[in-house]
């Protein structure tokens, strides 16, 4: 092996970030010493607030003002990063190191083409001219096996798929082959075959240029298909560091056993036998169509539900999973109306909610109630968490007293203190906020509750601790609840039912236990084999490689 390969490329040692005063804790980041070596991922994994962002900021000099560089030493082929000069920086960012965005739809200019936001990095860091810089950038459009590279070249970021616009920001970064890819979070937002095929694209990359990958992310299923070593990072702190496969398979620190036992697996819980309860719900080939008429006046139709078909009965948890863009979003805002279906029926018992309108669909609206994906945004940052639960039970003329007495017995039933009902939204963590959008949804006492995405933003062992709540709140209640979801591990653990819905149409469902073990549609087995992790059983003492 030659000496380039045995030195590493990027360097970090004794590393520490202080954070602000008043904060709750002293730093970002504490004394963490890490190596990458050239053609070697280093996956840095850990909830939010472990640091790993910081890392990645401190690496590419791009730290934000609040937080200051407190000791150790960051080395980029022997040349430091924490002395270099601003000028000297940029130098560095795009030749020699490089970083790729979780959400490519903020990180890339809206204003500005692909191709030209390509050819800006060559414009700053060669003298090459037009016509070559043109041909590079099309050569690394190509190289991310984006399609028609000269269409793409003059597009803008919107006019592009979320899997397109993260390709065409990983062909911005390594357009001149930088040393160091910085990769945070880049999967986390997208669909689970889309994130299989920007995880191959980054391997085909890396064996092509020898580029050093430092990938961070919270999934553990990632890092099982991409990683060669593994850093557990919690509270700023490096717990522990190793080869993927030691770590996963023998974890010496409680947290990260921890971490890995919370991976939901793709082994579906078998369904409780009972006997048949009344169905809460049924849905009759609903349809929507929309419209839409360019400027030119030219009209289009978009099929988003197509003859839609199922029910759902009390303490059942029904799942529907598919990609973005398979209408699952569009069903629940039909099923509460926040859309109008073009066609079909929506029966909750006795009632019709798919014609309602006026008084008749306000008084039936409080019996299905939805929690949505983030709930930061979804809740009203200047009221309390006590006048956003109360607000709904009151609208339909439940008693203040009686209101608040509900709010106070739903945050305990949600695990949280009832003396919190006096705080807000930014007070709490992420996943205490969706226990209380889950709190507020229950406070008019529905009969459907839907969970559209309603975990997918947060911490594995956060997800893990709602799901769990859900399914007792299922129990206790008797509830039945409709789980939307893109992610097939959780739907494998909550789901009694699934239906696997693609471009508006439903196109298998059974019990999850049948459609996970033996798929019928092509659609389902590629959602199936793209699962991350698919090769591998996570439990508390560690995971095991080999078939699910």
């Amino acid at each position: 092996m030659s000496d380039d390969l045995q030195r590493p490329v990027l360097a970090i040692e004794g590393l520490s970030v202080r954070l602000p005063r008043g904060s709750d804790r002293a730093f970002a980041v504490k004394d963490v010493t890490l190596a990458v070596m050239p053609r070697e991922t280093l996956c840095i994994v850990g909830e939010s607030g472990s640091g790993k962002s910081v890392i990645a900021q401190s690496i590419m000099g791009l730290l934000p003002r609040p937080l200051t560089h407190a000791g150790g030493s960051i080395r980029l082929d022997d040349e430091s990063i924490v002395d270099a000069s601003s000028r000297r920086l940029r130098s560095l960012r795009g030749s020699r190191m490089a970083m790729i965005f979780q959400e490519p739809m903020t990180a890339l200019n809206p204003m500005m083409t692909i191709g030209r936001q390509i050819e800006e990095v060559l414009q700053v860091h060669t003298d090459l001219s037009s016509a070559e810089r043109e041909a590079q950038v099309l050569s690394a459009i190509a190289d991310v096996n984006l399609p028609d590279a000269a269409l793409l070249y003059h597009a803008y970021p919107h006019e592009l798929s979320g899997g397109q616009r993260q390709r065409a920001m990983i062909a911005a970064a390594l357009v001149l082959a930088p040393a160091v890819l910085i990769a945070d979070e880049p999967t986390t937002a997208l669909d689970v075959t889309t994130q299989a095929q920007i995880l191959k694209l980054l391997k085909d990359i890396q064996r092509r240029h020898g580029t050093a990958i430092v990938f961070i992310t919270h999934d553990i299923g990632v890092v099982a298909d991409i990683a060669d070593r593994v850093a557990v990072m919690r509270q700023g702190e490096l717990l522990e560091e190793g080869a993927t496969r030691t770590v996963l398979t023998e974890p010496r620190h409680p947290y990260t056993r921890m971490l890995i036992g919370s991976v939901p697996g793709l082994t579906p819980r078998r369904v409780e036998t009972q006997a048949a309860q009344e169905i809460a719900i049924s849905i009759d080939n609903l349809g929507k169509t929309y419209r839409p008429t360019s400027l030119f006046g030219a009209k289009r139709t978009v099929d988003a539900l197509k003859q839609v078909s199922f029910d759902i009965r009390r303490g059942e948890t029904f799942g529907i999973v598919g990609e973005s863009g398979s209408g699952k979003s569009t069903l629940a805002r039909c099923i509460v109306r926040l859309v109008d279906p073009s066609a079909g029926e929506i029966r909750l018992g006795a009632a019709e909610l798919a014609h309602a309108a006026g008084e008749q669909l306000r008084c039936e609206r409080r019996r299905v109630q939805i929690v949505f994906q983030d709930p930061y945004r979804s809740l009203n940052p200047r009221r309390t968490v006590g006048q956003t639960i109360v607000e709904c039970p009151m609208n339909y003329s439940v008693p203040a007293a009686a209101a608040w007495k509900r709010a106070a017995e739903l945050m305990r039933l949600v695990g949280l203190e009832p003396a919190a009902l006096s705080r807000y939204p930014h007070e709490f963590s992420g996943g205490q906020r969706q226990r209380i959008s889950i709190a507020r949804a229950l406070a008019v006492e529905p009969e459907l509750l839907i969970a559209d995405e309603a975990v997918s933003a947060l911490d594995v062992s956060v997800q893990a601790q709602v799901l769990a709540l859900l399914d007792d709140i299922r129990k206790c209640l008797n509830l039945a609840i409709l789980f939307i979801t893109h992610d097939l591990r959780v739907a494998a653990q909550v789901c009694d039912r699934v239906a696997v819905m693609h471009r508006g149409s439903i196109v298998e469902s059974g019990l999850t236990e049948t459609v996970f073990s033996s798929p019928q549609h092509p659609y389902t087995r590629t959602l199936l084999d793209a699962a991350p992790g698919k090769g591998w059983t996570f439990g508390t003492h560690g995971a095991v490689q080999g078939p699910v």
